[in-house]
């Protein structure tokens, strides 16, 4: 297999699904000639002209709206909001119609719909363009969420995405566009709702998604010259979230670690922990610990974010606190 960017991922993930699928189109801001913000779609253009590559203006409520019509009529569209910060703007469209279609009309409309963004602290991008608010789309019924963190899980859980007949929120992290990894040239799809186990382990389970995987699986190289063995899990779909390899995981080793780049109060992390208290308690010989970003707006100065979302030291220490 070769060894591409999580971006070239994207961007053969989308391209194969295009040429595949008739039906297949994309709308975003300046996802046209331009490319999108972090060039996910440099060269579809002029490969597949203004009716499949469409600009839009900023608007993504009108954008949203327009793929939800669009799904009802037979199209797979797969919408470009940049940011995850801008969905806020379009949440009445996301949230009360796209989600909520196909059990209003009793299953008889559906809205297979990709809705792709990049999220996360990266650099100094301030509290506008740095938000990882992903559990309020895990909390709406009806939507699936899908955060990958390897090039190879981009590209199949992205081909995967589009052709699901359901609303997925498709999350990109900002930090992992240039990350390379091994993926095959042929299409391969990832079920969602299927978690990895990226490293096995034997005394501490930890999950976490995206960027935090990459740190997860440093602080499992560090606790390892401590003589502590970490499993790191990546659920890879958030929702519909892979109980069974978390709690499989638990009962293995008796420790369980949430890190999460999301805020604490209602997260993400919150809801896996909980999970592990309910279904796994007789498993735990020591307490749940929760790493996750402090209850504040992402700091536009590089330091102070880094203290913001969780670190390495924070991750390592709760490993420690727990074995």
């Amino acid at each position: 297999m070769r060894e591409i960017t999580m971006l070239e991922a994207i961007r053969e993930a989308l391209r194969n699904e295009l040429q595949r699928d008739q039906s297949v189109f994309m709308m975003g801001e300046n996802i046209g000639p331009h490319g999108s913000v972090f060039k996910q779609t440099l060269g579809f253009w002029e490969e597949f002209g203004d009716d499949r590559i469409r600009d839009t203006p900023i608007s993504e409520s009108a954008c949203v709206g327009a793929a939800i019509g669009a799904a009802i009529c037979g199209m797979r569209p797969v919408i470009d909001l940049m940011y995850l910060d801008f969905f806020p703007v379009a949440m009445d469209q996301i949230v009360n119609q796209a989600a909520k279609l196909k059990y209003m009309s009793g299953g008889q409309l559906r809205a297979p719909i990709v809705l792709r963004s990049c999220f996360g602290a990266f650099k100094a991008d301030g509290p506008h363009h740095s938000q990882s608010f992903y559990s309020w789309f895990i909390h709406t019924p009806g939507l699936k969420v899908v955060i990958p963190s390897t090039p190879y899980d981009a590209k199949g859980l992205l081909i995967g995405a589009i052709r699901d007949n359901d609303p997925v929120i498709y999350l990109e992290h900002k930090a992992l566009y240039k990350f390379k990894g091994l993926v095959p040239e042929e299409e391969y799809t990832i079920p969602l709702g299927k978690a990895e186990i990226k490293r096995k382990g034997e005394d501490v389970t930890t999950v976490a998604t995206g960027f935090m995987v990459h740190k997860a699986l440093e602080v499992a190289d560090e606790a390892a010259n401590e003589g502590i063995s970490v499993e790191v899990i990546d659920p890879r779909t958030l929702w519909p979230l892979d109980k069974e390899t978390i709690l499989r995981s638990v009962e293995k080793t008796g420790r369980f670690v949430i890190i999460d780049e999301g805020y604490g109060p209602c997260g993400f992390g919150a809801e896996v922990a909980s999970l592990v208290a309910e279904e796994a308690f007789d498993y735990l010989d020591a307490p749940i610990k929760r790493v996750y970003s402090h209850h504040v707006p992402i700091p536009f100065s590089p330091v102070m974010k880094d203290f913001v979302i969780p670190g390495k030291d924070r991750i390592l220490e709760a490993v420690r606190s727990i074995t």
